[in-house]
C-alpha cells in the first residue's frame, strides 16, 4: 500500500489506504473504457461486468440478493435517498441515536422541517461509557422501550459506534421493532462495520444498511451501498432521479427499477468499482470475515492494554473493544486534559496518524489487519510523549 510507506497510519475509520492492486486496477479500467469507447456499443459489456461485480461482492457481504444492493457515492447518499423515499405522515417520529454522525443527524433534521415529523433521541452514548460488553446488548434495548412512542417510525443507529467503537445489537433492535404496532424502520449507519466486521446478520435485519467502500474495505473513495429491506423496496420511492432510476433509460415516462437500482442516479465512475472490487478480493484473500476480526480486535487490544499503562489516559469504553476502533482521553502535566488537536499535530509531526473527535472530545486510533507491533509501540510511546509534555523534533 503507497500510502503506508511513509507513514503509521491509525485512521482507518476516516479512510482506508488504497492497495496498489486496486490502484492498478482503476487505472486498468480507465483505459479499457477508453480503448472500448468511451461511448460505443464496444465498452457497455465491460461497464455492465465490472458494476455487476462489485454489486455481487458487496451483496454478499451484507448477506442479501444483488437486486436488494443500490451502489452510491458514500454512507450519506446510501441513507438519504431511501430516507427521503419514504411514506411519511405529520407528527411522526424519528428516534435517533446519540452517537449518530452529524450527517445523518443533519438529514434526518431537514427531512423533519420538511415533512413536519419529531424527532427524538436514543441514549446510548453513557451506556457505552459504563457497561461491560456482556450487558451492553440488554441496556441498549432497555434504553430503545424507555424512548419508543406510539408515534416512532424510524430508529437510526450505527452498526458501529463511529466515536466510541461499540458495538450496537442491531439483529435484537430489530426484532423489537417488530412487535411495535407501526413496525418502524430501521436505519442503519454501516460505515465503520463493512470491512470491519461480519455485516450480513445486521444487513438482513435492517431495512437501510447504509455504507461506504473507501473505510475499512480500502477501497477508492467515490464509491458506496446500501443494502434495502424487501419492505423498504415496496414502499420508498426514489428522490433524487435520473435515468439509472429507470426500468428502460431510453423511454420517457418508464417505470422505476423494480429492485434497488432506482435509487441510482445516473453516470458513475466506473474505474471506482474495479478498485473497490479488487480491494475486496484481497481483503477475502486475506481470510475470512471472522479471522480478520480477530486479527483487528489483537492490534486493538493490545492499544487498548497499552494506553492503560500511559499515565493520564483514559479509554471511553471500560474493556477491550469489539473491533477496531480505540477511542480515549490524556491528561497532561498537572492533570489538565490535553488538547486533542494539539496532540494530533504533535503525533503527525512524527508521521504518526491518529483523529480528534468532538463528541465527546477525545482522540481516535484504528487497527487494521495492516496494523503491526512496532506502529502500535511507536503510537504508545509518541502519545507517552504528549502526555508527558515531551515534544520530540521530527527525523
Amino acid at each position: 500500500m503507497p500510502a503506508l510507506a511513509n507513514k503509521t497510519y491509525f485512521n482507518y475509520g476516516g479512510q482506508g489506504p488504497l492497495p496498489e492492486a486496486s490502484l492498478q486496477a482503476i487505472s486498468a479500467s480507465w483505459r479499457t473504457i477508453q480503448e472500448l469507447g468511451p461511448f460505443t456499443s464496444a465498452v457497455w459489456p465491460f461497464i455492465d461486468q465490472e458494476t455487476s461485480r462489485v454489486r455481487r461482492a458487496l451483496a454478499a457481504l451484507c448477506g442479501v440478493a444483488p437486486h436488494r444492493l443500490a451502489l452510491t457515492e458514500n454512507v450519506s447518499s446510501g441513507c438519504v435517498l431511501p430516507l427521503w423515499g419514504l411514506p411519511w405522515q405529520p407528527g411522526d417520529e424519528l428516534l435517533i441515536g446519540d452517537c449518530e454522525h452529524p450527517g445523518v443527524v443533519a438529514a434526518c433534521r431537514e427531512l423533519g422541517r420538511r415533512q413536519g415529523l419529531e424527532l427524538a433521541v436514543l441514549p446510548v452514548q453513557q451506556l457505552c461509557r459504563n457497561t461491560p460488553a456482556a450487558q451492553l446488548e440488554a441496556a441498549v434495548l432497555e434504553s430503545l422501550e424507555r424512548s419508543l412512542s406510539p408515534r416512532t417510525r424510524l430508529v437510526a443507529l450505527s452498526h458501529l459506534l463511529w466515536n466510541t467503537g461499540s458495538l450496537m445489537p442491531i439483529a435484537a433492535v430489530a426484532a423489537r421493532l417488530g412487535q411495535h404496532p407501526r413496525t418502524p424502520w430501521l436505519l442503519v449507519d454501516a460505515a465503520q462495520s463493512l470491512g470491519s466486521i461480519p455485516a450480513a446478520e445486521a444487513a438482513q435485519a435492517a431495512d437501510i444498511y447504509a455504507f461506504t467502500g473507501h473505510k475499512w474495505c480500502c477501497g477508492p473513495e467515490g464509491l458506496g451501498g446500501v443494502a434495502l429491506s424487501e419492505r423498504l423496496l415496496q414502499q420508498a420511492q426514489p428522490t433524487l432521479i435520473g435515468w439509472r432510476s429507470l426500468r428502460n433509460e431510453s423511454v420517457a415516462g418508464s417505470a422505476w427499477h423494480g429492485d434497488a437500482r432506482r435509487f441510482e442516479v445516473a453516470t458513475s465512475c466506473v474505474p471506482l468499482c474495479s478498485g473497490l472490487a479488487t480491494s475486496l478480493e484481497l481483503l477475502a484473500a486475506a481470510g475470512s470475515e471472522g479471522e480478520r476480526l480477530q486479527r483487528i480486535q489483537a492490534r486493538s487490544h493490545q492499544l487498548w492494554h497499552g494506553l492503560q499503562a500511559i499515565p493520564g489516559a483514559s479509554t471511553l469504553l471500560p474493556e477491550p473493544p469489539p473491533a477496531g476502533l480505540v477511542s480515549f482521553t490524556l491528561e497532561g502535566v498537572n492533570h489538565q486534559p490535553v488538547d486533542t488537536a494539539a496532540a494530533v499535530q504533535q503525533l503527525g509531526e512524527q508521521a504518526i496518524w491518529i483523529r480528534r473527535l468532538d463528541d465527546p472530545d477525545c482522540l481516535r486510533a484504528c487497527t487494521h489487519i495492516t496494523t503491526t507491533e512496532p506502529e502500535l509501540d511507536a503510537l504508545l510511546d509518541g502519545l507517552n510523549q504528549v502526555s508527558a509534555g515531551i515534544r520530540t523534533l521530527p527525523s
